[in-house]
C-alpha cells in the first residue's frame, strides 16, 4: 500500500520478528506490558517521534479499550477501528446483549445481574447449570460453570475477582450454560456510515478453557438456510451500531438455533482463516477505510482454510504454561500453507505475555484437503527449546470427531483428556540440551522438519543430523 510502518517494542521483544519486520522501530519500555503495552503515553509518544498518522492496535492489550482509542484520537491520530462509543457499547457483554435484544438478534437466556435473589429467581426458573460471565474482556476469563445453587455464590465471588484482576471490572452476569453447543463467528466490516458487509464465518468450536485454539471457515455442516440467518443478523446488529472498520459477531450454535455472545470490536486473532478463504487482507481493508476510502464487497469465498494456534504450554500436564529459548526453529511452506509468528531463533519466550507462540493456516480446495495439509505442516514445524502444544493440535486434527466434523465446545475434554506426548519428545528435549551445551544458542535454525511439543517428524530426517560430530550428550 506504500504505507511505512512503525512498529512498537519492549525490552523483551527486543528480537521479536515483528520488530525487524517494520520500516521503523521504537522501545517503548520495559518488559511488564503495564509499563509498556498497556502504556497509553509512551506508544502516543512514540508516534508522534516517527510521525505516524495512524495507529492500528492490533487484536490484544489495548486493542478494545475505549479509552486507549479516545486518546489517540484527542492526539490528532487516527485510530485504526471502531469509534470509542461503539467500542464501549459492544466490548460490555451486557450492553452489548442489551443492543443485540434490540435489533431482534436472539440471545441466550440469561439475567444481566449478579444479585444473588435475582440469579436464585432466574435458576429456578432455567434450571442448571448456569454460566457466569465477566461483562467485560473475554479470552475465557472471569467465567465459571455452576453446577448447583450450592455452588452460586462460590462461582459468582471468583468470576467477579478473576474478571476485576484481567479486566479492572468485577461485574458479572448469569446466563443458561448450553450443553454441547458450537462457537461459530461472523466476520464483519463496516464503513461507520452504516454499510456493512461479512465475510463468511468461522467455527471457532475447539477450545479449551474457553479459549480458542482451532478455526475454520465455512463451519463445516451449517445449513445454508442457518448461515444466512446468523449471517443477517450479524450484519443487521452491526448496522444498527454504524459499526466502523472489522469487528466480530459471535453466536452459540445449538442445533439450528443459534444465540448471540458477544462482539469483538478488532480484529481477531484468527483473522487469516478468512483472508486464506477469501483471497482479502483485512488489515489493507481496515487501513483503506480509516484513510476515508469506500467500504467495498469482498469477492466470493473458495475452497476451506484452517488454522491452529501453537501455545507455550505442557498439553500433558494440564496446559501448564511454559518458557525457554528458541534453540531451534523450521516453520513449514508450500502450497496454501501460512505462518504467522514472531519466534526468532535465541528469542526468549517469557511468561510477560499471551502464551501463543504462532498460528499455522492451511487453505485447500475442500475441507478434508485444508485439514491434511494442515496435518503435514504441524509435522514439518519444530521448534526446540519450548515446550509446545503443536504435537497434541497435530492429534486433535486426526482425532476421529474432528475428522468427521462433529464438533462442539466440548471436543477436547471428550476426546482428548487422556492425550500423552508421542515417544520422541525425550529425542527433542536431549537436542535442546545439546545445543545449549554447546552454546549453540540461536545460532542457526535447525534443518530438517519435525512435529513440535518437543517431538520430531514421524518420517524422514531428524534435526540429529544437524549435529553431525557433536559429542557432549550421548542419544539414548
Amino acid at each position: 500500500m506504500g504505507l511505512a510502518t512503525v512498529a512498537v517494542y519492549s525490552d523483551a521483544d527486543r528480537s521479536s520478528a515483528h520488530a525487524a519486520a517494520a520500516d521503523e522501530a521504537r522501545l517503548i519500555g520495559p518488559a511488564e506490558a503495564a509499563k509498556s503495552y498497556l502504556n497509553v503515553e509512551a506508544i502516543i509518544e512514540a508516534a508522534r517521534a516517527a510521525g505516524a498518522t495512524a495507529i492500528h492496535p492490533g487484536y490484544g492489550f489495548l486493542s478494545e479499550r475505549p479509552e486507549f482509542a479516545r486518546a489517540v484520537e484527542a492526539a490528532g491520530i487516527i485510530f485504526v477501528g471502531p469509534p470509542p462509543e461503539v467500542m464501549a457499547a459492544m466490548g460490555d457483554k451486557v450492553a452489548a446483549r442489551r443492543l443485540a435484544s434490540k435489533a431482534g438478534v436472539p440471545v441466550v437466556p440469561g439475567v444481566e445481574t449478579a444479585e444473588m435473589g435475582e440469579a436464585q429467581a432466574f435458576a429456578a426458573k432455567a434450571g442448571f447449570p448456569l454460566l457466569v460471565k465477566a461483562a467485560a474482556g473475554g479470552g475465557g476469563r472471569g467465567m465459571r460453570v455452576v453446577a448447583d445453587a450450592a455452588a452460586m455464590p462460590a462461582a459468582i465471588e471468583t468470576a467477579s475477582s478473576e474478571a476485576r484482576a484481567a479486566f479492572g471490572d468485577g461485574r458479572v452476569f448469569i446466563e443458561k450454560y448450553l450443553a454441547r453447543p458450537r462457537h461459530v463467528e461472523v466476520q464483519v466490516m463496516g464503513d461507520g456510515k452504516g454499510a456493512v458487509v461479512a465475510y463468511g464465518e468461522r467455527d471457532c468450536s475447539v477450545q479449551r478453557r474457553h479459549q480458542k485454539i482451532i478455526e475454520e471457515s465455512p463451519a463445516p455442516g451449517l445449513s445454508d438456510a442457518t448461515r444466512a440467518r446468523m449471517i443477517s443478523a450479524a450484519l443487521e446488529l452491526a448496522r444498527s451500531v454504524r459499526y466502523r472498520s472489522a469487528g466480530t459477531m459471535e453466536f452459540l450454535l445449538d442445533g439450528d438455533d443459534f444465540y448471540f455472545l458477544e462482539m469483538n470490536t478488532r480484529l481477531q486473532v484468527e483473522h487469516p482463516v478468512t483472508e486464506m478463504r477469501f483471497g482479502c487482507d483485512l488489515v489493507a481493508e481496515q487501513l483503506r477505510l480509516a484513510m476515508g476510502e469506500p467500504l467495498t464487497e469482498p469477492d466470493a469465498p473458495r475452497g476451506a482454510a484452517i488454522e491452529c494456534r501453537i501455545y507455550a504450554e505442557d498439553a500433558a500436564r494440564d496446559f501448564r504454561p511454559a518458557t525457554g529459548s528458541v534453540l531451534g526453529l523450521n516453520l513449514p511452506a508450500g502450497p496454501g500453507v501460512r505462518v504467522d509468528t514472531h519466534l526468532t531463533p535465541g528469542l526468549e519466550v517469557t511468561t510477560f505475555y499471551d502464551g501463543m507462540l504462532a498460528k499455522l493456516i492451511c487453505w485447500g480446495a475442500d475441507r478434508e484437503q485444508a485439514r491434511m495439509r494442515l496435518a503435514a505442516a504441524l509435522d514439518e514445524f519444530m521448534l526446540l527449546g519450548v515446550i509446545n502444544t503443536a504435537a497434541f493440535l497435530r492429534d486433535v486434527i486426526a482425532c476421529e470427531p474432528f475428522r468427521k466434523a462433529h464438533l462442539s465446545t466440548h471436543l477436547l475434554e471428550e476426546s482428548m483428556s487422556r492425550w500423552s506426548p508421542p515417544p520422541e519428545a525425550a529425542d527433542a528435549i536431549l537436542i535442546a540440551a545439546a545445543l545449549a551445551s554447546a552454546g549453540m544458542l540461536g545460532t542457526k535454525s535447525i534443518g530438517g522438519s519435525g512435529a513440535s511439543g518437543g517431538s520430531l517428524r514421524r518420517n524422514g530426517r531428524s534435526p540429529w543430523d544437524d549435529l553431525a560430530g557433536f559429542e557432549p550428550v550421548a542419544r539414548r
